[in-house]
């Protein structure tokens, strides 16, 4: 491979004009797609094999028009104080808004009078009106979604507060200034590490370029594949930060060889032989790990992945490509001013021991400790991760100035938090002898559960299928109501037996259970099937067997570890106020799986970026403690710059409103910091050392079974040290001229 690499390399870099009009010419297509194409709505939502799904999918074939999985939305009105909506006025205005909502859209399906249906607390002061649509919410235009709204600012004038819950209303994602922010902290990061504009300004450049692409080409088929806006987040999130790490270890090693000597065409083939043959396989298993999502069998995790895997396969494109030609254009000006002053006066810079060499020394003389450190406090870290309770966030968990948070308020407080998360049973009576029986007989049961309402079953027009409605007395995302469902599950099941009837509860709050379910059972498994998979990759690249069980182990580590902190702020609330939660509950259902998956690939990174060059020194014959240094000295700037840039991007989504985003960007920042500066930067280097030669150990059969990839770029280097008068083979001064010639 890195053979192949190093003549694509200097084939970039002698043909730049043309690679980066290629590169332009894509990104232009690609947004003139995104300009072109229809607004994106959200994601359709299902989930194949649960009882929620099938409750659903039963209602569409019996009873196709009323439209179980379409649309909802909860005008909800409070009158002002000392007033109640009974009143002669405030009644009058309620029921000419419900007049306005059966007209404002030809893709409404019904709306409940409140008066008629019982929708007034107790107390008189709140009321709600129901409104159904014939589609789901990714279906809705834009012209029912604003008669919806115009009809909320109407209402408002007659003085009472007027607010709209409910999933026909979406929440677009925006993350504000943080984002730019992170970008900024990134460019400083990449102006430190590189002392030069030009070098920090290629990865940023070259990042933009891919995600640009990337997200457009997202953005463009949106409508076509079903594809939601929280997709084009993360695919973002993912492929800004991978984007710029890649290009960062291509022109750190470009540096690296000029500073040896070789001439620019040849370090370029040099940089991108070596260090990009690393890009590629870190770029894999992000890859690979992000399309395993698959396994999961949930569509919207499916595409997600899908979409975050296509950013990332560009991300590596354009450092093997993109990035060397663009070195080209740089010239002289991607070395830092030092060392171009060193040039011109024709001679070295003085070398003096980094940092990351000094850190490399300190932990050879205490590994015990330092191992032990870092495990304890990743293990300490990672105890709130016991309590881990998995859900899906309703209206309650959106930003306290959005309507649909003040409508869901105004409803707990006026009827109960349950009358949030309604649940629908479906009851099947086509195999029953008596169907409004077991009808009664399920309503019964679902009384005994203990719920705040049940109402009368409705059956279709054939009769076989009916549908009862129970409002639960906690809020939809609590354990309470997870437990509700589960007990009117069980007694279903005896119900059926008895009378041949099929229960079944779906409805929003019981999809959102099945889903955490269904996330739930897939963590353990994929997270096997990950770790299984970064073993034998890693021994695929490193020729060992310890080396990558102390990756793999390690990687659990720091996973585990960033559970844990999410637990902490998410779920128990510490520290929520500095990262703006507003409302505790349950972990996002698919962020644990998503992490695994995302957290996989970028520990790989730092494993295969700093620990290759280890190997690649002990190879060349240096003791494993030296090797250790050298490793070090070489990679721990680059993968510290590499390990702050993405940590600085993920932070950057914490300041979205929408809750998955600020989560995911937490996680996934918190997991950086853990698996880049305590596992890679300081576990890892302590077991290598305690480890010594062993670590480098691998069985005499197993070494000639398994193919050389030859990552680290050994064959390569032996078969350009034994062409005679192979280019760069000059002294080091020559090469140093030649670049400020140029």
């Amino acid at each position: 491979m890195a053979t192949f690499l190093y003549k694509l390399g200097r084939l970039t870099f002698r043909r730049r004009g043309f690679v980066a009009l290629i590169w332009l010419a894509l990104l232009a297509v690609a947004v003139i797609g995104a300009a072109t194409a229809s607004t994106a709505t959200s994601s359709s939502f299902s989930i194949p094999g649960t009882e929620a799904q099938r409750a659903f999918d039963l209602l569409e074939e019996r009873n196709p028009g009323n439209s179980a999985d379409g649309a909802t939305a909860r005008v909800v009105f409070k009158a002002p104080e000392g007033e109640k909506v009974t009143d002669a006025e405030n009644k009058r205005e309620i029921t000419g808004i419900v007049k306005k909502l059966e007209s404002g859209s030809e893709q409404v399906a019904s709306v409940a009078d409140p008066f008629q249906q019982k929708a007034v607390s107790q107390d008189g002061s709140t009321a709600y009106i129901s409104v159904s649509y014939q589609v789901n919410s990714m279906e809705l235009t834009d012209g029912t979604r604003d008669a919806l709204e115009d009809v909320g600012k109407d209402a408002q004038k007659s003085g009472m507060k007027v607010e709209i819950g409910g999933d026909a209303l979406q929440v677009m994602p925006h993350t504000g200034a943080a984002e730019i922010i992170g970008v900024i902290i990134a460019a400083v990061v990449l102006v430190i590490t590189f002392g030069s504009l030009v070098a920090a300004g290629l990865p940023l450049l070259t990042a933009l370029i891919g995600v640009g692409i990337g997200v457009s080409t997202i953005t463009a088929l949106a409508n076509v594949l079903d594809l939601g806006t929280t997709t084009s987040t993360l695919a973002m999130m993912i492929g800004l930060a991978v984007g710029i790490d890649y290009a960062l270890f291509i022109v750190s090693r470009y540096r690296a060889e000029l500073a040896e000597g070789r001439e620019r065409e040849e370090a370029a083939g040099r940089a991108v032989g070596t260090a990009g043959s690393a890009v590629v396989f870190a770029g894999l298993t992000v890859v690979i790990a992000l399309v395993g999502l698959a396994v999961v069998n949930i569509p919207m995790l499916t595409k997600m992945g899908f979409a975050a895997a296509g950013t990332v396969a560009i991300a590596v494109v354009i450092a093997l490509t993109l990035v060397p030609a663009l070195l080209g254009f740089a010239g002289k000006l991607v070395m830092g001013r030092k060392a171009r002053k060193a040039a011109e006066a024709e001679t070295s810079p003085e070398v003096k021991p980094n940092m990351g060499t000094r850190w490399a020394r300190f932990v050879l003389r205490r590994p015990v400790w330092v191992m032990l450190v870092g495990v304890l406090g990743l293990g300490i870290v990672a105890v709130p991760a016991a309590s881990l309770e998995m859900g899906l966030p309703d209206d309650g968990a959106q930003p306290k100035s959005t309507t649909q948070r003040q409508a869901y308020d105004m409803l707990s407080d006026g009827f109960g938090p349950g009358f949030n998360g309604p649940l629908m049973v479906v009851v099947d009576t086509k195999d029953s002898s008596d169907g409004k029986a077991a009808a009664e007989r399920v309503s019964e049961e679902i009384e005994s559960v203990g719920v705040a309402a049940v109402t009368p079953a409705q059956f279709n027009k054939a009769g076989d299928t009916a549908m009862i409605t129970v409002i639960p007395k906690d809020r939809p995302s609590s354990h309470a109501t997870e437990e509700v469902v589960h007990d009117i599950r069980d007694a279903g099941e005896a119900i059926k037996a008895d009378t041949g009837a099929e229960v079944l509860v779906t409805g929003a709050t019981a999809m959102n259970i099945d889903f955490s379910q269904k996330m739930n059972d897939a963590l353990l498994p994929y997270l096997a099937l990950v770790v299984g998979l970064a073993f034998l990759l890693l021994m695929l690249v490193f020729r060992s067997i310890l080396v990558p069980l102390k990756a793999a182990l390690g990687f659990l580590l720091s996973v585990v570890a960033a559970l844990g902190a999410v637990v902490a702020v998410f779920q128990w609330g510490w520290l929520g106020s500095l990262f703006g939660v507003e409302q505790t509950g349950p972990i996002m259902s698919m962020m644990p799986i998503f992490m695994v998956g995302v957290v996989f690939g970028l520990a790989m990174d730092y494993e295969v970026f700093l620990v290759t060059r280890m190997r690649e020194a002990y190879v060349h014959g240096e003791t494993p403690g030296q090797a250790i240094v050298t490793g070090f000295k070489h990679g721990a700037r680059v993968v510290t710059a590499a390990a702050v840039i993405m940590m600085a991007v993920f932070a950057g989504f914490i300041g979205s409103s929408e809750q998955m985003i600020k989560m995911i960007g937490f996680s996934l920042a918190i997991a950086v910091l853990f698996d880049a500066f305590v596992v890679r930067m300081a576990i890892v280097p302590a077991v290598l050392a305690l480890l010594g030669r062993k670590a480098w150990w691998l069985p005499r059969w197993l070494d000639r079974a398994l193919p050389n990839v030859d990552v680290e770029g050994e064959k390569l280097h032996q078969q350009l040290a034994d062409e005679p008068g192979s280019a760069g083979s000059g002294d080091g001064g020559e090469g140093e001229r030649e670049l400020v010639r140029v």
